[in-house]
């Protein structure tokens, strides 16, 4: 994303060195009561094997036994979202695809890997109560100039006019509607082959600048611009046109399906517009020709996922600065912030040095009411514990399981309860059984559930993720609880959970005595 393109060019003219404890806050201050709901996110980056596969030549049950150990690493961590990247240049890493498969899997773009990655990602994230969204890259078609690489059935072979060349790589033209029903019908391969829980897109929209560069669409513009006098304010509603038709789309094929966009952190400086925030950089309404805020104030994105990659107090792009726009600009649906771990091996970035950067905007995220979470960039970053955030994460902030925030505009009605649950001693624990709950009010089937275990004397407090004990997300109707002491008494109830994590009354509890 942000981290191999030139993004910051026009932020990162000038750093200067701030220490969040220089800020006019205490952590006591802005720390609220650990949430039960958050979304904790984490980018699995394909493009030129950032994260996975590491070795794109390894036979499959090695790039298998690789991303296990990413899920399982990010989910000791705490993280419950993985944004897993199946398309990074009009490429696949899924097998119903109508486009080639990626270099990045094989070495060869077009070569038969011998599985399913994004098939096996989704389900193994899934077992260990990670939601995946599959992340698509929209426009750009090539990596590289190393045009003679590109597969036969490649789009740029078999549709050459429907691309410009920026900075040396192939980009799709916006601007004409067949490519924009191409990109949708591709995104729909996945929607309806795959058990995604949602569809991220990233930040390339019309490229970033480059000075001496020129986007060749003046003959698009000529063909298709109609009333439009500016060639720039086509332009936007050309990406306007793509993001409301998928957010029809998907929702029309699986309405349960979450559908997020993770622009660059700032949308526009104030010195652009009016509405916009107190920066000065680089913006995507104003570089990329996306109005991502138009987005959320028409109800077409679910989330939006901003990258505010710079650290709290910065003087041309403050984090919390960015925070509080994007929080006064959600418009009702989601805000997960994206923050940048891998910031910590900059030697231009001196403030992600200190150690309580990341955990003080984790702690100003969960301060502010219209946030929800956040999504780190990215995988490799957490799993070298940059700057020992992923033990700050496990000891502090992630500590307790959470479940991922509810769309109400999706999804408002919550499963019935589960029914006749029963505990027993055992000898390696206490087995717990239930049975499936009564039809939902909208029919919609139980999609998991989560066991909830106290202590003798404390309060049942359903509120507070400590008593969380296990979330699954498969209808597996039992669960042996082994971290049990000998004498001791504990209390379980259990809740049911629907595809949009809307969780059900609890059930009866019952009390056990561990053997």
């Amino acid at each position: 994303m942000l981290f191999y393109k030139r993004l910051l060019i026009t932020i990162f003219l000038s750093v200067i060195y701030s220490l969040s404890i220089a800020q006019t806050f205490t952590p006591e201050e802005v720390t609220p009561i650990e949430p039960k709901r958050e979304f904790r996110g984490v980018w699995i980056a394909t493009v030129v094997n950032l994260d996975w596969p590491t070795n794109a030549r390894a036979p499959a049950e090695a790039q298998k036994r690789d991303l296990l150990n990413q899920l399982n690493f990010h989910q000791q961590t705490g993280i419950n979202a993985v944004m897993f990247q199946v398309r990074p240049a009009a490429d696949a890493f899924y097998a119903k695809s109508r486009e080639p498969w990626s270099k990045y899997l094989t070495g060869k773009q077009g070569q038969e890997p011998g599985y399913d990655p994004l098939e096996f990602a989704t389900a193994e994230a899934h077992k260990r109560g990670i939601e995946l969204h599959a992340w698509f890259n929209p426009y750009r078609a090539t990596f590289d100039n190393k045009f003679f690489t590109i597969a036969p059935n490649h789009i740029t072979r078999t549709k050459p006019e429907w691309f410009f060349i920026y900075e040396g790589i192939k980009l799709f033209n916006p601007g004409i509607p067949e490519v924009r029903e191409y990109i949708v019908q591709v995104i729909l391969d996945v929607v309806k082959n795959y058990d995604v829980d949602g569809i991220h897109m990233d930040d390339y929209f019309y490229p970033y600048p480059v000075r001496g560069q020129v986007i060749n669409d003046a003959e698009t513009f000529a063909e298709y611009g109609g009333d439009f006098d500016n060639i720039k304010d086509w332009r936007r509603d050309n990406v306007d046109k793509l993001v409301h038709m998928l957010a029809d789309s998907i929702h029309k094929y699986k309405p349960h399906m979450k559908f997020g966009i993770s622009p660059f952190g700032i949308w526009a400086n104030k010195s652009q517009h009016p509405d916009g925030s107190e920066t000065n950089g680089g913006s995507s309404y104003i570089e990329n020709f996306a109005d991502t805020r138009k987005w959320m104030q028409e109800g077409w994105i679910d989330y939006i996922n901003p990258q505010i990659y710079w650290h709290i107090g910065y003087r041309l792009a403050a984090f919390d600065t960015l925070l509080n726009w994007w929080s006064n600009n959600t418009y009702n649906r989601h805000l997960y912030i994206g923050q940048g771990p891998y910031r910590f091996y900059e030697q231009r970035s001196p403030a992600y040095k200190n150690p309580s950067e990341i955990p003080n905007q984790i702690r100003l995220i969960r301060a502010n009411p219209r946030a929800q979470g956040s999504v780190f960039f990215r995988s490799q970053s957490l799993m070298a514990n940059a700057n020992h955030l992923v033990d700050t994460l496990k000891k502090d902030f992630y500590r307790y399981p959470a479940l991922p925030p509810p769309m109400l505009w999706l999804d408002s009605i919550p499963p019935n309860a589960p029914q006749n649950f029963i505990a027993k001693a055992e000898s390696k624990g206490i087995m717990l059984r239930w049975q499936a709950p009564l039809p939902a009010a909208d029919a919609e089937p139980v999609y998991g559930y989560v066991i909830y275990r106290f202590m003798e004397g404390e309060k049942f407090d359903m509120a507070d993720p400590k008593n969380i004990l296990h979330i699954q997300y498969d209808t597996t109707a039992l669960y042996m609880d082994t971290n049990v002491k000998p004498g001791q008494t504990y209390y379980y109830v259990v809740t049911a959970l629907d595809r949009l994590k809307n969780e059900s009354d609890r059930s009866p509890a019952m009390m056990v005595i561990a053997p």
